[in-house]
């Protein structure tokens, strides 16, 4: 039987999964998709889908994945799916399915336990306090019992926690073959189990940065297969751009000097003032830092000239110049001592590649790249291609290597774009010749949600807008118990409207703010996601960047997203910049194929987070009077879900009413 139509039987109505799946409902779009997904992997090619939400698209192509009998990779944008795809989804149906399939998990390197560094943070002891020493404690208990090696595993440990770094490895300091823990590391362990099983699921930043290895001329990490299916594709370009480039982080160097210090006076004492060499390395690394004073958190600066805007070209040439001394300093040290330790070889190595690094940026940017400075708590310098169409041509459609004569590559996301080609998915990936499928959410958006747009808030660029945007949602949600997102724009929209919120509820125990930041990711979707109760009050979440997408509340906890501003991209962004500068070498308008085109994908994903199961009902309000009044506003309005319009402020307060009244069936609309 041909895989298209196993596919079919399977999905059909009283098919196995209709028998064997709990709450299982054939769906025709989902069908189409395996169908489709089917068709490429039998004959090979290229597909790109957009799936709506609800569709089931992870079924959609894990069935005929899984039955294939190829060698399967799948590529995830986030680790929570990666993990959901790995423990939940391809379990369940290897079993439905009755397939004698291995499967693997791999991620980078950050997320794995190295016992050789657990090892050497534990002879630090002396300098750290008792906080640390205590939370090494229970990393080292656990050290005993894990299998995988795999943090996500270690209950109570923030991602955010400086400990990671300390107990895992990186690609400049791991050891490799010479490492005296090969045999217990878990990286290595990881790759074993990918390299022999027939499903490995990864996400798109390994898969990146396995690509730039292989560039490299070093051998890949990851295994050679038949077919690669790409989940929440929208994000591969922005992710593909971080890889394909250069970087170095004043992070980078500054964990350099510690691990110097370290390894010289544990594998060399006496042979070098390691010390001084550390200390030299890490105070003009700090001291790169403060060159660029006080800006804000995300900022970044363009770097078309020798010296990035903004910062005094003496200072910003000295201060490089300071690293690039204390660099050689130590390179020189290392040299005389390398031979007598792995531990110290190594370093050798990364400081070779720091100074080779420092002379890249000392050099001009490439034509059809870009340079920019990243600035945070750390100092980030990027150059990079525009996006990644020429490496996904190269690489992957013409699969240098490959077990199959027919390679077949599958990408996919909820969210691919308003053009009925996807192009402003395929353009920037290099699949302009890829064969596409829209297939649309079966929800009934018009009957499970509305959509408001007040236009008697200020333009969304006067200064009182978000006191505004505040003042709705702080009467919004009172009026509904909590249940209540708010997406803004950016950091400052965010701490102006939580702010504003904390003041209003402060002492209040029926409404609690949860503000992005103040506590770990998983934390505040752990409480938000608990519905209002005696036990526990009604919650407005007020959240941006990677709150817009990936997070999932379906039912009553979440009834209301609240938008600040329509989702343009920043015109300031150095990168923004360049794909707008060659858009218009083109002759081609910036605005309508770039500007618009990014702000309907991101606002589609934030009021994706809206409607997430059959039964769910909310309103999303878009605090935006442009998206009403400009021309443009009717190619934002068509990329969303087909929702009920709200006309105005009455009616909006009666559709709140509406769902206090309702539950688990749609509500009754004004």
């Amino acid at each position: 039987m041909r895989l298209q139509d196993h596919v079919r039987e399977i999905f059909a109505p009283g098919g196995l999964l209709s028998r064997s799946v709990e709450a299982f409902q054939p769906r025709a779009g989902q069908t189409e998709m395996a169908t489709a997904v089917a068709r490429i992997i039998e004959h090979g090619g290229v597909l790109v889908v957009e799936a709506g939400t609800g569709i089931g698209k992870t079924f959609a192509y894990l069935v005929p994945a899984l039955l294939s009998g190829q060698r399967v990779l799948l590529s995830t944008a986030t680790k929570n799916l990666q993990d959901q795809l790995f423990a939940r989804d391809l379990p369940r149906l290897v079993k439905v399915l009755g397939l004698p399939l291995r499967s693997a998990l791999l991620k980078g390197r950050a997320s794995y336990l190295c016992p050789h560094r657990l090892g050497e943070a534990r002879q630090q002891g002396a300098g750290q306090d008792g906080a640390t020493l205590r939370a090494l404690g229970r990393i080292e208990q656990w050290a005993q019992v894990t299998r995988s090696g795999d943090l996500a595993e270690l209950p109570g440990l923030d991602e955010r926690s400086p400990l990671i770094s300390l107990v895992t490895s990186s690609r400049d300091n791991c050891l490799g073959a010479q490492c005296p823990q090969l045999r217990s590391c878990h990286v290595n362990q990881a790759r074993r189990e990918a390299l022999a099983a027939d499903v490995v699921v990864v996400n798109h930043h390994l898969f990146f940065a396995d690509l730039a290895i292989r560039e490299s001329g070093i051998a890949e990490l990851l295994p050679t297969v038949q077919t690669m299916i790409f989940d929440e594709a929208h994000q591969l370009n922005e992710t593909g751009v971080q890889f394909l480039g250069r970087q170095l982080t004043t992070g980078q160097l500054i964990d350099f000097a510690r691990d110097l210090q370290l390894g010289g006076l544990q594998h060399a004492r006496g042979l070098g003032d390691w010390p001084a060499l550390a200390n030299a390395v890490e105070h003009a690394a700090r001291d790169l830092r403060l060159v660029v004073g006080r800006l804000p958190p995300g900022a970044r600066l363009r770097w078309v000239d020798a010296v990035p805007e903004q910062l005094d070209a003496t200072d910003w040439q000295a201060a490089l110049a300071a690293v690039q001394e204390a660099c050689s300093g130590a390179a020189a040290a290392l040299q005389s001592v390398s031979a007598a330790e792995p531990d110290l070889l190594r370093l050798s190595e990364r400081v070779g590649g720091f100074l080779e690094r420092l002379d890249f940026f000392a050099s001009p940017c490439a034509s059809d790249s870009v340079r920019w400075l990243d600035v945070g708590m750390q100092l980030r310098l990027v150059e990079s291609p525009l996006d990644i169409a020429q490496t996904v041509k190269a690489r992957l459609i013409a699969a240098p290597g490959s077990e199959a004569a027919h390679p077949s590559l599958i990408f996919t996301s909820a969210t691919l774009g308003g053009h009925v080609d996807l192009r402003w998915f395929t353009e920037p990936c290099g699949l302009e010749e890829a064969q596409t499928l829209r297939v649309g959410s079966p929800f009934d958006y018009a009957a499970q949600a509305a959509l408001y747009v007040p236009e008697h808030l200020a333009k969304p660029n006067d200064p009182q807008h978000s006191l505004q945007v505040a003042d709705l949602v702080a009467s919004a949600a009172s009026a509904i118990g909590g249940r209540t997102l708010v997406l803004t724009t950016t950091l400052r929209a965010l701490r102006v409207i939580s702010e504003e919120l904390q003041r209003r509820f402060a002492g209040a125990d029926h409404l609690q703010i949860l503000v992005q930041g103040e506590q770990p990711k998983h934390l505040l979707m752990e409480r938000f996601r608990r519905e209002p109760g005696d036990d526990a009050p009604g919650c407005v979440l007020v959240a941006s960047a990677s709150f817009w997408e990936g997070i999932d509340v379906p039912g009553d906890a979440l009834q209301l997203v609240v938008i600040d501003k329509l989702p343009f991209p920043p015109p300031n962004d150095p990168l923004v910049e360049a794909r707008a500068n060659r858009l218009e070498a083109a002759g081609r308008s910036v605005f309508n194929e770039y500007f618009v085109p990014e702000a309907a994908i991101a606002l589609k994903q934030g009021a994706g987070r809206l409607i997430r199961r059959e039964s769910d009902q909310g309103i999303l309000v878009v605090c935006d009077t442009r998206l009403a009044r400009m021309g443009y506003g009717r190619r934002l309005l068509a990329a969303l879900p087909p929702m009920r319009r709200i006309k105005d402020e009455a009616e909006f307060a009666q559709a709140l009413e509406a769902l206090t009244r309702t539950s688990t069936t749609a509500p009754s609309w004004p």
